[in-house]
């Protein structure tokens, strides 16, 4: 496995999101079989694991960080945890796609990071990620409170998610960001106007959702069925019936690319932004091993500047269906 940098942290140059092992794709996994796929991935190279506090069910609510703490203790020293703070589910809600309640105050940050530390049987986060921004606590607040946690070796990197450009520049200046972590695929773009902005401050790009849940891989047919009560694609809206014609262009050019290189549409769409700029990490999740070892290997794919110039010139000009774009967020 090839490695690259988030800012001055070295990981595997594709890392493993292990959200949906636990959360929003179904009941739970079996936990076996995700010990034995975690230990896979790490024997395939991957050091870079994401799971976050609020990864869970209504009665396991941090079943996600528990299962990664467990599956990943006997290869501590050899691996890169991160994980997220600030936000709670509100499980009052009934809806299928639960709002989240933002909490980024500084004496919820200790509780979590504390919590956090315990589930996870270690003595650090390499990378603590606020989740979500919360509109009551200023960046500067932030970013002090992970200042201090930095020098009592609680956590060793920190980042920010779906911030803002100024957000992610007043938090920085007062302690550097490693990463951002954000949605990001063929699908979902809008985020590439703060390239500019990272490549300034040295700070990686890690991307969740590098697949459209899924969508990209093709392994989708058009009246998929998934359960309401569990499962969150059945509200997205690339998973809609009418969303795989809108998207036949889109596939066709996946498709021809997968041929060019003799990759599986997953691959490309991996090799594709991982060949954009040297510091996107992406974290597809599975709980498979076949498709572990096919998103490993968008890894050995290269891809020329000209042709990734050319690809991004035709997603922008060709008609394609909405992407789900993310949980609500409401104040605390």
């Amino acid at each position: 496995m090839r490695t690259r940098r988030l800012g001055n942290l070295e990981v595997s140059a594709v890392g493993l999101g292990c959200m949906g092992m636990s959360h929003a794709y179904g009941n739970p996994a079996d936990k076996q079989e995700m010990l034995e796929l975690v230990a896979l991935a790490v024997d395939n190279g991957v050091t870079l694991f994401d799971t976050a506090e609020v990864y869970g069910t209504s009665e396991e609510p941090h079943h996600n960080e528990s299962l990664i703490g467990e599956a990943l203790k006997p290869y501590r020293d050899r691996v890169v945890i991160s994980t997220k703070f600030g936000l709670r589910f509100d499980y009052d809600c009934k809806d299928w796609n639960l709002p989240v309640i933002a909490d980024s105050r500084p004496e919820s940050i200790r509780r979590s990071v504390e919590g956090s530390l315990r589930r996870l049987h270690t003595d650090h986060i390499d990378i603590y990620f606020q989740h979500r921004t919360d509109p009551a606590v200023e960046p500067e607040t932030v970013a002090q409170v992970m200042a201090d946690l930095i020098r009592e070796g609680k956590i060793l990197h920190w980042g920010v998610s779906e911030a803002s450009e100024d957000y992610i520049r007043r938090a920085h200046a007062v302690t550097p960001l490693t990463a951002i972590q954000n949605r990001y695929s063929m699908m979902a773009r809008w985020h590439e106007t703060l390239f500019p902005m990272l490549e300034e401050l040295g700070v990686g790009y890690m991307a969740f959702s590098p697949l459209a849940n899924g969508l990209l891989s093709e392994q989708y047919q058009a009246g998929c069925a998934f359960d309401k009560a569990t499962d969150y694609r059945a509200g997205m809206p690339q998973f809609k019936k009418e969303s795989f014609e809108a998207n036949k262009e889109l596939f066709a050019l996946v498709d021809g690319l997968a041929d060019k290189y003799r990759a599986t549409p997953a691959q490309i769409s991996l090799a594709w932004m991982l060949c954009k700029k040297p510091w996107i990490v992406p974290i597809p999740g599975t709980r498979k091993l076949f498709r572990l070892k096919e998103n490993i290997g968008a890894a050995d794919i290269d891809i020329s500047q000209e042709e990734i110039a050319a690809i991004d010139k035709a997603l922008a000009t060709m008609s394609m269906s909405e992407v789900y774009g993310g949980t609500k967020v409401i104040k605390q």
